[in-house]
């Protein structure tokens, strides 16, 4: 009998200074079987980072054709494709071709910058692509902060992330490769 996914509730409080975006979300996150707390830490995060009252989380690893996060206009145009980890450069080139604007956030360690030294030549002709790394040590410490029911508070200011679920606090880095 296959797993079911374990459904996390996230109150995710988003100050972003850089974008004058402030706002509180109530998120429902289903954890694929397969998904690690690493994963789902850095798919909040995501959110976080591109928080707008059209922004969605999807299906994700269920699903081939969508990313993890999207969002669409109100005629159901796609205007950003989030994606996280490593994706061939076949779906890069696809999503890029679907949406106004793609961002990989890619994490893992050395397996991600070998994935970046064997692609980014291939990215070069995406306008509408940005790659965002995230050290192994911040995505270690969001994986710590994970419970079935978070209040997540992410300020974001001057290019900085400050992530705070409960009395912890983490100073999230993000190397924006492209």
């Amino acid at each position: 009998m296959a797993q079911k996914s374990t459904i996390y509730k996230v109150e995710l409080s988003v100050s972003d200074m850089d974008r004058h975006y402030y706002e509180t979300h109530k998120l429902t996150v289903a954890k694929h079987p397969s998904e690690t707390d690493e994963r789902l830490m850095v798919r909040v995060l995501a959110f976080a980072l591109n928080a707008h009252e059209h922004l969605e989380l999807t299906k994700g690893l269920s699903t081939d054709d969508e990313p993890d996060i999207w969002q669409k206009n109100l005629t159901g145009e796609l205007e950003l494709w989030v994606t996280l980890g490593q994706p061939s450069d076949k779906i890069i080139r696809q999503s890029c071709g679907k949406a106004d604007a793609m961002v990989i956030y890619c994490y893992g360690g050395k397996p991600a910058e070998m994935w970046w030294d064997k692609i980014k030549n291939t990215t070069t002709r995406f306008d509408n692509l940005r790659v965002v790394n995230i050290s192994d040590d911040d995505t270690n410490a969001l994986a710590n902060l994970a419970s079935r029911a978070m209040k997540v508070q992410v300020n974001i200011q001057d290019g900085e992330v400050m992530v705070s679920v409960d009395d912890n606090i983490i100073y999230v880095a993000l190397n924006n490769w492209k």
